[in-house]
């Protein structure tokens, strides 16, 4: 969509001639295109090679080699390295005592990549003899070759790795490859030799802290011994204990032996005594009847009693036989009494001498609580001694440990460094620079898009690719054959004290550029979401049938995603009928008359995503005396929608005047069913009121003879 400004011709860029003016200098294109990539070609082939290896270290704890069969490894925790320590190792990788290592070992100072300086140039002699470079002569060809190895070397590491990577570039394939192999070997064995000389420290300082903790600990066992002596402190068996301690643990265990054997033998003799004093059976008793005395007379009264059972059956109670058996009975009886009297008294002579055994045993033992107390005494002094020994000989035992594990560590292979070679550099096939092929298109690419740029660019600042843009284009019907017109809108120049009219003028358009223009509602809703108008004023001098394409149009602007609000400011409120989802909604009017507030005047469309304002029920009359407030009103539309479309139905110029003070809106002619010369007139009128895009809405593509083209800016 173009548009016509009251004052000026607006103009637009040709896009078309511009394509056409860089067709037509194809060949300078083209040969522009063909010099610089043969110069980029030239350039690249003419360049040295360079060639790139690369090895990667993978940094990690290795256990250490031990030159004993029988040592065992000791028990260490392999903690992964940390960021910070990986950072160091590849900080010692590009440290200058190992550089100079690797370039001592290669001879590098003999080779004439890596001391560009001692041959220079002619110009190289010019400016130093004018002070403006510094003589690279004046530096040692040591640092030199240091400084050319640097430039040379790259050391990273890989990204979330404990990888290392070791780059290097040079003229020679062979060299690129070498070097970077190298450094890992020396890298290696300055850690391996790192390792070494620890171990070698560790022994040698370890050696004589031995020997002195030796004589330490023969020291201090002397003394526990002396000590021990002295304080008759000696020890008795496997136990550990003191010869004290070993005799107060015997008589206490021999006194709680007695005083059981006491107990128990006055407890038999009270049993016997009280069986004896109570009449009771004594043959039931242990001591009685454990006693083989008792057991021969218990024996014999069972045979009597059972003679004298035998004969009671055959002989009377006063026979002599059963008299003498019953006497015999008696006397055994007797001896029995007797006999249990004398165990009464053995077991109390038992309980005597286990009290006297007591009585001795308990002056033992105050005689030895007194002597162990002594020895424990003396037995603080002995632990005092012994601590010190122990820590004297678990000191030397550590030291004599770490000894042999630093002894064993000392051969060159028994400490391996903590990294090894993953990758290994190879002689590379391919140089990394120059790469001639992609350097060549990219040059040709560049050459070509900056000789477009120049060419466009001489165009536009020469005007030929602008072309002016007209008010009003539409074919009219003239017998069979269609043919497409322009109606533009100039302004002529005139005195400031009068205003010339602006006059229409048709123009043929060649039939080679004739164009097929578009007046439908979806050409005009593309150019509002295009161009990204803000305010646009809709005037359908067809009455109802335009508003109804104006309706169409905001519906339509409203599925493209964008925001739009239609304030309906027709006589017959055709619009509200069209949107509103109910009917006496509160409208423009109201708010013009300030009965509602603002937001209870916008609704939903109900069939689209698009608000309309209606027409609302308050006076119009009343309403039009609030006209000042409209302004205000769609300037604050314009901060929440991104178009505000005014549709005004058939009103004259100076009513959309009265609408749009400031004229900045965008003027569409909703005009199905008017003919030409009413279009025409229409837009000259808005031209002549200052009006400067007009926008011609038909919703049809070729309008013919009683239908008009589509736009007339």
């Amino acid at each position: 969509m173009s548009s016509v400004n009251g004052g000026h011709q607006d103009v637009d860029i040709d896009l078309g001639g511009l394509f056409r003016a860089i067709w037509r200098r194809r060949g300078r294109v083209l040969m522009a295109t063909v010099v610089f990539a043969g110069l980029a070609f030239t350039g690249a082939s003419l360049m040295s090679p360079q060639y790139q290896s690369e090895t990667r270290l993978l940094i990690e704890s290795r256990q250490p080699a031990f030159s004993g069969n029988n040592q065992a490894a000791p028990q260490t925790t392999d903690s992964p390295f940390d960021e910070s320590g990986i950072s160091s190792q590849v900080q010692v990788l590009r440290s200058i005592d190992l550089i100079k290592q690797v370039a001592r070992e290669m001879k590098l100072y003999e080779l004439p990549e890596f001391d560009p300086t001692a041959n220079p140039s002619a110009i190289s002699d010019i400016l130093v003899m004018l002070g403006i470079k510094k003589n690279p002569l004046d530096l040692p060809p040591e640092e030199r070759v240091l400084k050319e190895f640097q430039e040379k070397l790259q050391v990273y590491q890989v990204e979330k790795s404990r990888v290392i990577a070791i780059q290097f570039t040079s003229k020679d394939p062979k060299l690129a490859a070498e070097i970077p192999n190298e450094m890992a070997k020396v890298f290696l064995s300055l850690q391996s030799g790192a390792k070494l000389d620890s171990n070698s420290e560790a022994s040698r300082w370890l050696e004589p802290e031995i020997a002195n903790l030796r004589e330490k600990v023969r020291d201090a066992e002397a003394k526990v011994a002396e000590y021990r002596g002295s304080s008759d402190l000696l020890l008795t068996g496997e136990s550990g204990g003191t010869f004290v301690t070993k005799q107060l643990n015997d008589i206490s265990t021999e006194l709680a032996r007695v005083r059981g054997e006491r107990a128990n033998a006055e407890a038999r003799a009270e049993g016997v005594r009280t069986a004896l004093a109570n009449g009771r059976a004594v043959d039931t008793l242990n001591d009685i009847v454990a006693s083989p005395m008792i057991q021969r007379l218990k024996e014999t009264e069972s045979n009597v009693q059972g003679q004298v059972a035998d004969l009671s059956t055959t002989l009377l109670d006063g026979h002599p036989r059963l008299k003498a058996l019953k006497a015999q009975l008696q006397g055994i009886r007797a001896q029995i009494t007797s006999e249990t009297k004398k165990i009464l008294g053995s077991l109390e002579n038992e309980a005597s001498v286990s009290q006297l055994r007591e009585r001795q045993l308990v002056a033992q033992l105050n005689t030895l609580k007194a002597s162990s107390a002594k020895a424990g005494e003396d037995e603080v002094g002995l632990r005092a001694l012994e601590r010190e020994a122990v820590a004297q000989r678990q000191l030397l035992e550590t030291y004599l440990a770490r000894y042999r594990e630093a002894t064993s560590r000392s051969e060159a292979d028994a400490a391996p460094a903590d990294a090894r070679v993953i990758s290994q550099a190879v002689v590379p096939t391919e140089a990394q620079f120059p790469k001639v092929l992609p350097i060549t298109i990219v040059a040709a690419l560049a050459s070509f898009l900056v000789s477009c740029v120049v060419i466009m660019l001489s165009e536009l600042f020469s005007g030929r690719a602008l072309r002016p843009v007209g008010v009003a284009q539409g074919p009219l019907v003239e017998g069979e054959k269609r043919e497409s017109v322009a109606v533009s809108v100039q302004a002529q120049p005139a005195p400031a004290t009068e205003r010339v009219p602006i006059e229409p003028q048709v123009a043929p358009v060649e039939s080679s550029e004739q164009t097929e223009d578009d007046f439908s509602i979806a050409s005009v809703a593309e150019h509002l979401c295009g161009d990204d108008i803000r305010v646009a004023i809709s005037v359908s001098p067809a009455g109802d049938k335009g508003s109804m394409h104006t309706v169409m149009l905001a519906r339509l602007v409203a599925e493209e995603g964008r925001k739009i609000v239609l304030i309906d400011l027709t006589g017959s409120a055709y619009p509200t009928r069209l949107m509103a989802q109910a009917p006496g909604l509160a409208g423009i009017t109201n708010l013009l008359v300030g009965e509602v507030p603002f937001t209870e005047t916008i609704h939903a469309d109900r069939l689209s995503d698009a608000h309309v304002i209606p027409q609302g029920d308050a006076d119009p009359a009343l309403a039009m005396r609030g006209i000042e407030r409209l302004q205000m009103i769609i300037d604050a539309l314009t901060n929440a929608y991104d178009t505000v479309l005014i549709e005004c139905g058939p009103a004259d110029i100076d009513a959309v005047r009265r609408v749009n003070r400031t004229k900045d809106a965008e003027i569409i002619i909703s005009a199905p069913s008017v003919t030409n010369e009413e279009i025409v007139e229409l837009i000259t009128g808005f031209g002549e009121a200052g009006f400067g895009d007009i926008v011609l809405m038909t919703g049809t593509g070729y309008p013919t003879s009683g239908n008009s083209g589509r736009r007339a800016a």
